[in-house]
C-alpha cells in the first residue's frame, strides 16, 4: 500500500483530490496545516507528499526544507503561486514536480503515478538491513556507515542473495547466474572464494556469519532476520 500525504487547507479541494487519487493500493492522508502534517510524518513512512504552499500556519516551502533528503519521499507542490520565481524556488528546495492551480485532476493523477513509479524504480535498487546499506544503482555499499569496496562479481552475487533473502540458492544455479557471460568453464571454487570475500567485508564474525549462511550440501541463503 502506497501512502500519499495531501497537505491542502481548502477542505473541499482536498476531498476532491483525495477521491480522485484514492485506489485499492493508494492510501491518502489529509492534513490542512503544517503542524498536523509534521505529526503525520512522524508516525509513518510516506511515499509522496502533495504540498500546498499557502497554509494557515506557514509556508509549505519551510516544511519542504525540513524534510530529510535520504528518506525517498517524493514531493509535488500544488499551489496558486504561479510566478516563475516561485516555481524555481520550489524545485530548488527539493520538490520533484510543481503544479499550479487551477489544474486538471487527470493531469495530477498522471504526475502522481509518474512519481510513484520513479520511487519504485529507486527502491528496487536499495537494500537496508541492520548495519548494512546497499545502493546497487549507484554501486555504493556501507557497513555501519563506512563504505565497502565490492568487485563486480561480488556485487552480482550480493544482489542475487538479497533479492532472494530467506531462499536457499543452489551452488550450481548461483554459478550459472553470476558467470553467465563467461565463455570458459567456471569451477564452483570461484563461488566459494567470492562468498568468502563477501563475508570478510560484511560479517562481524566470518566463523559465525549472520547474513550469508551456508546450507550444507545445497548452497547459500541470505538470512531475513539474523540473530544479533
Amino acid at each position: 500500500m502506497k501512502k500519499i500525504l495531501l497537505i491542502e487547507d481548502d477542505m473541499a479541494l482536498s476531498n476532491g483530490v483525495s477521491m480522485a487519487l484514492k485506489s485499492d493500493d493508494i492510501e491518502i492522508k489529509q492534513c490542512y496545516e503544517i503542524s498536523s502534517a509534521k505529526s503525520e510524518l512522524s508516525k509513518s513512512a510516506i511515499d509522496l507528499i502533495i504540498l500546498d504552499l499557502n497554509l494557515p500556519d506557514g509556508n509549505g516551502l519551510d516544511l519542504l526544507g525540513e524534510l530529510p533528503k535520504d528518506v525517498g519521499t517524493s514531493v509535488i507542490i500544488l499551489t496558486a503561486n504561479d510566478m516563475e520565481t516561485d516555481i524555481v524556488a520550489g524545485l530548488e528546495q527539493g520538490a520533484d514536480d510543481y503544479i499550479t492551480k487551477p489544474f486538471s485532476l487527470a493531469v495530477l493523477r498522471a504526475r502522481v503515478n509518474t512519481q510513484l513509479r520513479k520511487k519504485e524504480s529507486v527502491m528496487a535498487n536499495l537494500f537496508k538491513q541492520n548495519d548494512l546499506s546497499f545502493d546497487f544503482a549507484r554501486m555504493e555499499f556501507y557497513k555501519n556507515s563506512a563504505p565497502i569496496e565490492l568487485s563486480k562479481t561480488e556485487q552480482k552475487l550480493l544482489r542475487i542473495l538479497v533479492e532472494n533473502k530467506g531462499v536457499t540458492l543452489e551452488r550450481g544455479a548461483l554459478v550459472d547466474r553470476i558467470w553467465t557471460d563467461s565463455a570458459e568453464y567456471v569451477d564452483e571454487n570461484a563461488l566459494s572464494v567470492t562468498i568468502k570475500r563477501l563475508r570478510d567485508k560484511l560479517e562481524d564474525d566470518t566463523a559465525k556469519p549472520k547474513y550469508i549462511k551456508t546450507v550444507y550440501g545445497i548452497g547459500y541463503t541470505w538470512v531475513v532476520k539474523p540473530n544479533e
